[in-house]
């Protein structure tokens, strides 16, 4: 059994984020190596087959991509270090949001050539979010056109960061031999076959006056951050532990970050990343986090990082392995030790704590006992992402994790009656891990449909069912999620008349719809003089939202409404629940027509990455697509263009990008928000629902 070290000052949990192929998993293999976690390292795409240590999964070997966050556990000179892996993609946006609400720091990884890229810019504000510091880390410089200086730029300028050099590099491209620590002022060089031999050496004197001029820079600016070295700078004798406790307190209250350089591929720069990760990111106790007591009148509590305070911990993932449920919990307060009675504040039900493990990304290493602080995991356990479990006697409920809403839905159907089975446990998996990914049977159609962040989060469970489950499935054409509204105000007055024999049902609702500028719902109760008994209202307002759900048009669900009730009628013994609600969804579906409905699509807000070659033939294919260009960004040779697409046009964009770039162009797509369709396009969608109507019923 492996025992937890209690030691909380000098733990960190710290997550990898950055935009796609900046070399996340490479920095983090890397670490594992120095940290004696691994003994050899491989590559995301290594010509020997095995891949990164933290992509365990076999599509995400064959891909080069993170699909998945994994979570390890290493040391570095007595700091104990969780660090989570994310993905890059922002398909898979939800495995980083969820990292991010339990992490106390992380590393932002930018790429030496791109810079701050399109999902820089999402992962930082995911950072921002969840007010997580962050340091800096400049890799690639080994790669032709490597620039850090334009990176620092960049940070200040596209995320608006107070980026501070805290090192320079020791030639760039072919040349890069190491860096020069901005505060020690010693030339660091990175010697062995692994780089595990850092040599300190003093500046190349050719080097001396530009390393000069930095370090100046740097203690301009952290001298904002500490009052004593502002004096010792002022009588020129700085130490060493002043700079770094000035760095520290800036980072941790994020109005500063520390930028670092290497190249994790060619194994230099990593281990100063390290010393920077427990010199200058916080310990769990230097964060606050927030519970609601629920006894309380949900009073905000703040959490002690205190092994003797009662328990709190956050579910923050879940995975169902061959082994029954895995779930990823982050303990807040307190300890959690092996035959632990814990209670979980949503189901309000108590559970035994049977095995408690610590997680090096597919393997399990058991332990008797994790404390305040610790990212471990429990088997077994019922329970939903974003639960809290608190020892009995506590009734405390933490801030769940922001979920986005799917923007693109695909029928699935089994081939045979067995892999019917196995598709329907691999979707009661998929959609219990992943909050992003829905699933249901089409009431009409009968079909099941699968929901997702974007066709390669959707291809990708296809091709887990296939694998994973042996589930194999036909695919049918992608839907949009397309939404309806309306543009204008109606009155409406409906009576609900039903006489069945003994007791009838009657209601009578009186009021008016109208667009509703911001918010998807809005019910307005203005009933006076008890025309509608009070007990009736919220029957009212079910049936209004149940009458959204499907429009009229092309049967997606309605959004944008206000509804307002301001008379009706009813019954003393006629009038009921069921009624009311009747009188509501047919009173709104009459209104709805003559409110001039209309069709809403989603548009993306897609970010194209192309060498500047290519983007002339980038500028066509958006605009082929009916998108608007945003801006356009050229840097050197490379350009950057921002525009929003609608999604039914962006299908199969990843081929055609490719062959009008020679593969060398790359982009990216997240959710913008709903906007209206264009006439045309609507006609065809009614045509088309139409038709779909009349072969059903036919």
């Amino acid at each position: 059994m492996i025992e937890i070290n209690s030691d909380i000052e000098k733990m960190r949990n710290i997550g990898i984020s950055a935009h796609i192929d900046s070399g996340k998993t490479t920095l983090t293999e890397r670490i594992l190596f120095y940290c004696k976690k691994i003994h050899k390292t491989h590559e995301v795409r290594g010509k020997d087959g095995i891949g990164a240590t933290m992509d365990s999964m076999q599509l995400e070997k064959e891909r080069g991509i993170t699909i998945t966050s994994a979570a390890t556990h290493v040391k570095w000179k007595d700091h104990p270090i969780n660090i989570i892996d994310t993905p890059g993609h922002v398909d898979f946006t939800i495995e980083v949001e969820r990292s991010l609400r339990v992490l106390d720091g992380a590393i932002l990884v930018l790429c030496s050539v791109g810079g701050v890229q399109s999902q820089s810019i999402t992962v930082d504000r995911q950072l921002k979010r969840y007010h997580v510091p962050r340091i800096a880390f400049i890799n690639k410089c080994d790669r032709v056109g490597a620039d850090p200086y334009k990176v620092i730029e960049h940070l200040k300028s596209k995320l608006g960061h107070n980026a501070v050099l805290m090192q320079v590099p020791i030639g760039l491209e072919d040349g890069h031999k190491g860096i020069i620590d901005l505060v020690r002022m010693k030339a660091i060089y990175f010697d062995g076959a692994d780089g595990e031999v850092v040599r300190t050496e003093d500046i190349p004197p050719e080097l001396r006056s530009e390393a000069e001029e930095k370090r100046e820079e740097m203690l301009d600016a952290v001298t904002m951050f500490s009052d004593e070295l502002m004096e010792a700078v002022l009588e020129e004798c700085p130490t060493e532990e002043q700079i770094f406790q000035a760095v520290r307190n800036g980072t941790i209250s994020q109005e500063m970050t520390p930028v670092f350089m290497g190249s994790a591929y060619r194994n230099k720069g990593v281990q100063p990343l390290l010393d920077a990760v427990v010199r200058y990111l916080p310990n769990p106790s230097d964060v606050e986090n927030y519970a609601v007591d629920l006894a309380d009148e949900k009073k905000k509590i703040k959490l002690l990082s205190d092994g003797e305070a009662g328990s709190v911990a956050l579910a923050y993932k879940l995975e169902d392995g061959p082994y029954g449920q895995l779930t990823y919990i982050r303990i807040y307060q307190g300890s959690i030790k092996k035959g632990d009675e814990l209670f979980n504040t949503r189901l309000r039900k108590t559970f035994r704590v049977g095995r408690l493990i610590r997680m090096h990304a597919e393997r399990t290493e058991d332990i008797d006992s994790a404390g305040s602080g610790e990212i471990v995991a429990l088997f077994g356990i019922e329970c939903a992402s974003g639960d809290t479990f608190t020892e009995p006697g506590l009734d405390y409920t933490m801030t769940s994790i922001f979920v986005p809403e799917p923007v693109i839905s695909l029928a699935v159907k089994p081939v045979d009656n067995n892999a019917s089975d196995n598709m329907k446990k691999a979707l009661n998996r998929f959609t219990k891990e992943d909050p992003t990914f829905r699933s249901y049977v089409d009431s009409e159609s009968n079909q099941t449909i699968i929901q997702g962040m974007g066709e390669l989060h959707l291809d990708v469970y296809v091709e887990r069912m296939k694998r994973e489950y042996r589930a194999e499935v036909e695919t049918g054409k992608p839907q949009v999620a397309y939404r309806e509204t309306i543009t204008q105000q109606v009155e409406f007055d409906y009576i609900h008349k039903k006489q069945t024999g003994g007791s009838g049902q009657f209601a009578r609702v009186k009021g008016s719809i109208e667009p509703l500028n911001k918010g998807k719902y809005e019910f307005v109760n203005k009933i006076k003089g008890g025309r509608i008994p009070t007990e009736f209202i919220p029957s009212c307002n079910k049936g209004f939202q149940a009458a959204l759900k499907k429009g009229q048009i092309i049967g997606f669900p309605v959004e944008g409404i206000r509804v307002t009730l301001n008379d009706g009628q009813s019954h003393a013994v006629d009038s009921s629940d069921l009624a009311f609600q009747t009188a509501a969804r047919e009173a709104f579906k009459q209104a709805y027509r003559k409110a001039k409905p209309r069709i809403l699509e989603p548009i993306m807000k897609v970010s194209v990455e192309s060498p500047s070659e290519f983007a002339g033939s980038v500028f066509a294919s958006i605009n082929q697509r009916r998108g608007i260009i945003v801006s356009s960004v050229e840097d050197g040779n490379f350009s950057r263009i921002d525009a929003k697409v609608p999604l039914i046009e962006m299908f199969g964009y990843a081929t055609n990008l490719r062959s009008l770039s020679q593969g060398k162009a790359e982009f990216t797509m997240e959710f913008k928000k709903h906007a209206r369709v264009p006439e045309n396009i609507a006609e065809d969608l009614i045509a088309e629902y139409k038709e779909k109507q009349r072969l059903q019923t036919s």
